[in-house]
């Protein structure tokens, strides 16, 4: 092995149940539904965008994929108790699948940067944003058999997320700086 230390498979696997089971904390937090899409605002997709920024690109979207595969199971673990098939069935099924895609860019993108400081977050977490939409909007669009509609219902959720993009990074800078070399864009890389 080179000068840097590989995390052990126990360790990743922890971090990644302990973040899955952080996205689902955030399910305590009720969504609110506006306007006719079906597709309630919650706080719950900050959860993926933090899980890529700090566990990297393959953890943080395994927590999100276990986060999924338990919901679907039937464990009420999305905002209002929602479980099962069905919430990945219906209107809000793109942006559910779309949080996988999320955490992967988000942490591909950290994984690049020397330093993962706030500029690189804010950019790492806007793509990562700008992924869920990338499969939730045209989902939505399927659903309602009305692409342009969708993407027009889609907007009303763009300045929560824009804020969920700047406090999830915000929070990602604080936990680089307080835990140096502990994270997933600290790692030292071997050219």
């Amino acid at each position: 092995m080179s000068g840097s230390r590989a995390p052990l498979p126990a360790a990743d696997l922890a971090r990644t149940v302990v973040f899955a089971a952080f996205i689902a904390v955030l399910g305590i937090f009720p969504g609110v539904y506006v306007g006719t899409s079906g597709i309630p605002i919650v706080l719950q997709n900050a959860g993926p965008l933090l899980a890529g920024s700090l566990l990297g690109a393959r953890r943080g979207a395994m927590s999100v994929a276990l986060f999924l595969a338990l919901t679907a199971l039937g464990l009420p673990l999305l905002s209002g108790g929602r479980a099962g098939i069905g919430p990945f069935l219906g209107p809000s099924g793109g942006f559910l699948l779309g949080w996988i895609l999320s955490a992967l860019v988000a942490g591909l993108i950290v994984a690049r940067a020397k330093r993962p400081g706030l500029p690189v977050l804010l950019a790492a977490n806007a793509a990562g944003l700008a992924a869920d939409y990338l499969i939730g909007v045209p989902w939505l669009g399927f659903y309602t058999g009305d692409l342009p509609a969708a993407a027009v219902q889609s907007l009303t959720f763009l300045p929560g997320d824009v804020a969920k993009v700047v406090v999830v990074s915000l929070i990602a800078a604080l936990l680089y700086r307080a835990l140096p070399g502990q994270l997933a864009g600290s790692a030292k890389r071997s050219a």
